[in-house]
Parts: C-alpha cells; structure tokens; sequence
C-alpha cells in the first residue's frame, strides 16, 4: 500500500510540475542567436556570460546551444524554429535587428520563453512569453568618460596640450539612440573633468568592420584627437591608437594585451545577472518582467580593469566616489545644468518610448531637472545633439 502511494504521489509531484509549466534541470535547454562570433568584442560579450551562468547553474555543454553569424534577416527565425526543435525552453538573441524576428517566433512558440537584448517592443507588445532587457550602460560610460577625462587633464597640466586641444574622437557603429545616448554620457564623464573638452564622432555604418573602425580612428586622430572611444565591436580602434599613441577606452573587452601602453579602461554590460534570473524563472515556470533593466546596483553596468600604465594618478578613487554618486542618485548622468542643446537647458523633451513606425514621440523624459534614460523603457531612447559634440 505504501508504494502504490508513493507511486501516487510521484505522479502527482510530476503533473503538478508540468501544470505549472517547470521542467526537470538535466532536461532543460538555453539557446542563445548571436549576429556574429567570438571574434566580435559584443557577441563574446553575451557567449561569456551564458557559459559562467551555464558553470553557476551547473548546466551540461549539450544544454546549451550557441548560434553564431545569425544576421538580422529571416535566418532569425528559421535559427529559432531549430533551437525549439532541439529542445529550447528558453532562446536568447542578442542584436536589435533580431527583434522582429524573434517576435514571430515567439507568436509561434507560445511555451518557449524568448528574450531578446537592446530591443524596444516587448513593454507594449503584450506578448506573455516575449521579453526585452537591456541595462543602464551610459553609467559606465560616463564614468569611462570621468577615466578619459582624468587622463586628459593629466596631459594638459603636463603642458602635452592646451585646454583648446582637449578633442576626443568618438568611433561609433549607427546613428541609434542606443549609440548616441552611448557616446553623449561618455562625453558628459570627460567634460565633468576638463570643461573645455569637446568631441567628434563618426559613423561605420556597420556593428562589426575592423578596417572601418581603424580607418575612422585614425581619421579622428589626424584631425587632432587627442583620445578615442568607441561604440563599435572590432579591435580596430584600439589598434590604430596603439600604433599612434593615443590613450584608448574600449568597450566590452580589455585591450590591454592589444594596447599595452594606450589602453586606458573599457565599461560593458554584464548580461550574465539577466540570464540568471530569466533562465531560473522559467526553469521554475514563472513569469519574469517583459522589459527589464539592469544597472550598477544588480551587478550589470561595469568598468572592467584600469590600465595603471596609463591611467591618470587618483583614476580608481575617483571611480569609486562617481560610482557611489550614481548607485545612490544623488548624480544623474543626463543632469540637464550639465549640457546645452542650441545654447539653452533642456527643460522638456518628448522621446520615442513606444516605438511605432513613424518614431514619434509619445513620453515625456524630463523632469525633476534631468533626462530619464531607460526608465520608462529598458532600451536607450536619448537621441539629443548636445552641444560640444560635432558629427563628421
């Protein structure tokens, strides 16, 4: 009698699992779609943190599958539909032209969780097992800009430039918000520093393109800049600065071992808290937020090392008193007595938030005197020209 309801129970403790939609760990599966490889700094960006979540968890190789070179077009789709058939409970994609695609298959895939990162419909689609995430990263790069600015202020009082020459040059991949809001905040980092620092930027076109991005870099750095930055995947820039010289932020990587003596610092955000938690969730069969954003606080918005070499002197306790100002809220990145548009604060400004065909504006972003980044949306949506950056 006892076994037979043992049995009863097992059964029971099985359907009860299936009801609510949790499945057993050794049977559960992650896919993650990236646009390109490892050889992209981004993409191997999301590929670490999968494979130190897949190590925390203590989930087997043939749980998770990787797709790679996956572009921004139907192929989407069909990667998804495979990684369903191979058994995925839950699918990753990591760039914003995947989104579209992703939301098909998650029409499709009503008991397959999909979640994909930098993409802005998941807040209004209310599709239940459709989510976006991104994480407040313009922190990080401003406070890489607070490391750039250091590092230029260092060179003016050691008489290498005038105040005048203080120009950073800026590669970026588009001419996004995410990008914008990117190298706006990094700019607002570097002239919290050096007051008369001003950038240029130009554009690839491209997210990934090693020849482009050296190209532009050393484009900028002929044209007078005196650091660079970079919103773009490749090693390309760093390389350029390296071979002529000039201090480097990075992103997603440390450049160290390619720019010994230039590399400055690199911000990136750390995807592996979202996996965690997305990944647990629907392991257990529960419902997670449908856009959601990561910050200082949860581990992901970072700074990765400092290059002592070529840091300026009182680099990490700066950091770390910035850092602290921005965790606790009593500094805003987008302060709006921090920049000018045209010469004047920006008392209001109505931003994109639900993304439609016509990119109208529809929220507004300031108030309490500063601009409200991924607040009202986990993807960035500043796409304000301010004053002191020139696009080339």
């Amino acid at each position: 009698m006892k076994k037979i309801l043992a049995l009863v129970l097992s059964i029971v403790l099985v359907i009860g699992l299936t009801a609510c939609g949790a499945k057993k760990e050794d049977k559960f599966k992650v896919g993650l779609i990236c646009l390109h490889d490892e050889n992209s700094t981004y993409d191997n960006n999301f590929i670490m943190a999968l494979k130190e979540v897949q190590k925390e968890l203590g989930l087997a190789d043939d749980q998770i599958l990787i797709k790679t070179g996956i572009p921004e077009k139907e192929a989407c789709k069909t990667t998804a539909e495979e990684l369903v058939d191979e058994g995925c409970d839950i699918i990753f994609a990591d760039s914003f032209g995947h989104e579209d695609f992703i939301i098909e298959a998650a029409k499709e895939f009503p008991d397959v969780q999909f979640c994909h990162a930098t993409g802005t419909q998941a807040h209004t689609a209310n599709i239940p097992n459709f989510h976006n995430a991104f994480a407040s990263i313009y922190e990080g790069r401003y406070l890489a800009g607070v490391v750039a600015g250091l590092k230029i202020q260092e060179m003016i009082d050691n008489g290498d430039i005038t105040p005048e020459e203080a120009k950073i040059g800026y590669v970026g991949a588009f001419q996004y918000a995410e990008v914008k809001s990117g190298y706006t905040s990094f700019y607002l980092g570097a002239r919290s520093i050096v007051e008369s620092a001003t950038m240029e930027v130009v554009f690839t076109e491209s997210w990934f393109d090693i020849a482009k991005e050296k190209e532009n870099a050393l484009r900028l750095i002929n044209d007078g800049c005196v650091l660079i930055s970079q919103h773009a995947d490749s090693e390309g820039a760093p390389k350029a600065c390296e071979e002529k010289g000039i201090p480097n932020v990075a992103y997603n990587i440390n450049t160290e071992s390619i720019a010994p003596n230039t590399a400055l610092v690199s911000s990136r955000i750390n995807w592996a808290p979202y996996y965690k938690m997305a990944i647990q969730a629907t392991m257990a069969g529960e419902s997670f937020d449908a856009d959601w954003t990561g910050t200082i606080a949860t581990g992901s918005v970072e700074l990765l090392e400092v290059n002592e070499k070529v840091a300026a002197k009182g680099t990490d306790s700066k950091i770390a008193e910035i850092k602290a100002a921005l965790e606790s809220g009593t500094l805003h990145v987008y302060d709006t007595k921090n920049f000018t548009v045209s010469g004047k604060e920006l008392d209001s400004y109505k931003a994109d938030v639900d993304s439609d065909a016509d990119f109208a504006p529809d929220t507004e972003v300031v108030s309490d005197g500063y601009f409200h980044e991924s607040e009202y949306r986990s993807a960035p949506y500043f796409d304000v020209d301010i004053d002191g950056i020139t696009i080339l």
